[in-house]
């Protein structure tokens, strides 16, 4: 299904870095953007002589800090249409950024779209989309963008399921095809540590790597207190990120940012295959939807490096969003960015804000006519992610084959999908909703 643009050999030490394969991928790009064969927009972005014209699809806490960080990139970005399903998401939305950007937000009434239709109303109105809704649409949102030739920010995951991370990966080659840049909310590639951090481990630094102790733990995220107003449906997109349906659960939602910087150590190299545990054993409640409160996933990868994954979603208990990479001449520490053993490191420069660092780079892109393609890792990092969930859920061992390959989705198609869409799970008499079932669990 996705093809490897880096390939390894061994335990996952490949030949090819990932600072030669951007430096090749820019240069090429540079070649495609010659003014004369962009079209006349896009000649004047080139140049610096046009309003960038930024849309924003979903109107949550992370659109709205996405779609500021655009903004800071230059007066010249300006923010022209924003869409979301609920009224009062847009409005504070708008009124948080207009507040922040008095001169760059353009999106007057008539250009905040409410509905499931607003999305391609967005995408008709700007020269950069901005994607980060409930996860279940990216993909779908991402492909309609690129289709009608606007550069993307997509925020992770790139899809909930199979099906879902294979059209973002055909979405991400269709980008390249058009000559529109395609970013990732994965932002870690864009930390100026993490980027100094694994250069020394490509270089060496540790060794082979032999292991890796990957965690995302910390309490509940963005609960949702039902509104008597809102039917079943509205209340599980309202509370969207507790619903495995429109959010993939946890493993997609968190452990994706620690999967991505593991498939970055590892020359970009796919796991062989995998086990899961997990359940819920603190969190109760309708607020909690049908999601695990803990995860633990082993993936084994070429050459026998294994990686133990672990993620939890509990209030009062130890958090922690590490890296602990172990090879055979030394240990890296990676958020602290520091190397022991062999080789004694630490990175001592100032770190940067990757998310702002992402969004400046995706402006800059479309500035100067030289588009930027995050495919060679979001869609295959989003892959890995849906493989443990689902290795979790079925409590069977998962191979990559089988999982790259599988048609499995949650729930109906996202085109489907609306308030009037009957709720794939409803709650039980105590108002808890039925959870997938280790053993029981179906994954074809």
């Amino acid at each position: 299904m996705v093809d490897r643009l880096a390939s390894g050999t061994g335990n996952g030490q490949s030949q090819r870095s990932r600072r030669t394969f951007l430096k090749e991928s820019m240069a090429g790009a540079a070649v495609a953007a010659v003014a004369g064969t962009l079209p006349i927009a896009r000649a004047a972005h080139a140049r610096g002589e046009a309003v960038i014209k930024v849309g924003l699809i979903g109107c949550g806490g992370r659109g709205r800090g996405a779609a500021a960080q655009a903004l800071q990139a230059g007066p010249d970005v300006k923010l022209v249409a924003i869409t979301d399903v609920f009224q009062e998401r847009i409005d504070a939305t708008y009124n948080t950024l207009k507040k922040m950007f008095p001169d760059q937000v353009l999106a007057e009434k008539e250009h905040c779209f409410l509905g499931f239709d607003g999305y391609q109303k967005v995408i008709d109105c700007s020269d950069v989309v901005l994607i980060a809704c409930a996860s279940k649409f990216h993909p779908m949102y991402m492909e309609a963008a690129v289709k009608a030739g606007k550069h993307v920010f997509v925020e992770k995951p790139h899809g909930v399921d199979p099906v879902g991370a294979r059209r973002t990966q055909a979405a991400c080659d269709l980008a390249k095809q058009k000559g529109v840049s395609a970013v990732s909310g994965l932002h870690s590639r864009f930390d100026f540590g993490f980027q100094e951090t694994i250069k020394r481990i490509h270089d060496g630094a540790i060794g082979d790597i032999v292991a890796i102790q990957a965690m995302f733990l910390r309490g509940p995220y963005g609960l949702v207190r039902r509104n008597p107003e809102w039917t079943e449906t509205q209340y599980q997109f309202a509370n969207w990120y507790h619903f495995c349906w429109l959010s993939g659960d946890d493993v997609a939602q968190s452990l994706v940012h620690n999967m991505d910087r593991v498939a970055w150590a590892l020359q970009e190299n796919l796991p062989i295959w995998c086990f899961g545990l997990g359940g819920r054993s603190a969190s109760f409640g309708e607020e909690y939807g049908d999601m695990y409160d803990h995860h633990t996933v082993v993936y084994e990868y070429p050459g026998g490096t294994r990686v133990y994954a672990l993620c939890r979603t509990q209030i009062n208990c130890y958090g922690n969003y590490n890296d602990i990479i172990l090879g055979t001449k030394g240990t890296c520490d990676l958020m602290n960015c520091r190397i022991d053993g062999e080789t004694k490191w630490r990175y001592d420069k100032p770190r940067n804000d990757a998310h702002a660092e992402e969004q400046k780079a995706l402006i800059e892109s479309v500035r100067k006519g030289e588009p930027i393609n995050s495919g060679y890792h979001m869609a295959q990092s989003t892959m890995v992610a849906v493989m443990g969930q689902l290795a979790c859920y079925s409590g069977k061992e998962l191979t990559w084959e089988q999982v790259s390959q599988s048609d499995f989705q949650f729930g109906p198609p996202p085109e489907e999908c609306n308030f009037d869409t009957p709720p794939p799970v409803t709650p039980d008499a105590t108002g808890n909703y039925p959870l997938p079932k280790p053993g029981f669990f179906k994954f074809p």
